[in-house]
């Protein structure tokens, strides 16, 4: 029997496929916006925060914007609101700044008289008028710092005077408005006005006393006269009564200073001077009239 030949066995293996070495994938730079985040001082929790803060605030903004484009009723846009609150967005605490002499809890008092504690419902201008109602309250500026603050800046009013007026004394500022009564025995060191209408004339009072800066400190009141001129009172007991108007009050109050530095008038004993007629100085002794030497006017007796 003849043997068959044997089946030979391809053994030659297929070339091996290369691979082609990968491409190394290039760090993604990272864009402007995610470098300002990471500059800035906060930390997740609170970037966190603040999204969600803003996130509120605009579905607010859109929803109430909805409310009013369509002409829903206002209690839609109160219902918003009110939701945002129980959210915890809700008056919690009141920052106030700026205030020294007026009750803070009349400021409080005043923040919290609000129809709903909602942040979204708080009436700003509301609680400033309110504010500015009080004699110490010059201005006052309120705002909201979310999620639960009320900021409150307020500028107060400077005392610059006493005004007496029918034995009552009360602390005025620069423009005359009335700020608090003030007891005798507890007076300030400030200048005293008195007689009916002076509190409205302390601005006018300030720019004459300022025609003789030496005799400031000596004078110890101011009167306002029939609502015309005024009479200043000094420390040693003197009364000088001035002209009308106030450029000619202002000469003869400098025309007085002049004499007293160079004669010393005050402390020798006079009870007036009399400068109503600014061309000339009468001095009064008691029982007496007499002109101040070189004064150059005629004695009178």
């Amino acid at each position: 029997m003849s043997r068959r030949p044997a089946r030979r066995t391809n053994t030659r293996r297929k070339p091996a496929t290369k691979r082609r070495p990968q491409a190394k994938r290039k760090a993604r730079k990272p864009s402007m916006l995610d470098q300002a985040i990471a500059a800035l001082p906060l930390s997740e929790a609170a970037l966190r925060r603040v999204a969600t803060v803003g996130i509120v605030g605009v579905v607010l903004a859109v929803a109430l914007g909805i409310a009013t484009w369509f002409g829903l009723p206002q209690r839609a846009g109160v219902a918003t609101a009110e939701a945002v609150g129980r959210a915890g967005f809700r008056v919690a605490q009141i920052q106030v700044t700026g205030l020294d002499r007026m009750d803070r809890m009349a400021v409080y008092a005043q923040a919290l008289d609000q129809e709903s504690r909602a942040m979204p419902l708080v009436d700003l201008e509301g609680v400033r008028e309110r504010l500015i109602r009080f004699p110490w309250i010059a201005d006052a500026r309120v705002s909201r710092r979310l999620p639960d603050t009320l900021m409150i800046h307020v500028v107060e009013r400077e005392p610059a005077a006493i005004w007496q007026q029918n034995q009552q004394l009360m602390l005025i500022d620069a423009s005359g408005e009335l700020l608090e009564p003030v007891r005798r025995e507890a007076m300030p060191d400030l200048p005293l006005l008195i007689g009916e209408g002076a509190n409205e004339k302390e601005a006018a009072r300030e720019r004459l006393m300022m025609a003789a800066p030496a005799l400031k400190p000596m004078v110890r009141a101011s009167r306002w006269i029939g609502n015309r001129r005024w009479d200043l009172l000094f420390d040693t007991g003197e009364r000088l009564q001035l002209p009308e108007g106030e450029s000619a009050a202002a000469t003869a109050l400098a025309k007085f200073a002049e004499l007293d530095r160079d004669q010393r008038l005050l402390g020798r004993g006079y009870i007036s001077f009399d400068m109503r007629d600014p061309s000339k100085l009468v001095l009064r002794r008691q029982g007496s009239e007499t002109t101040a030497p070189g004064a150059g006017v005629t004695t009178i007796s």
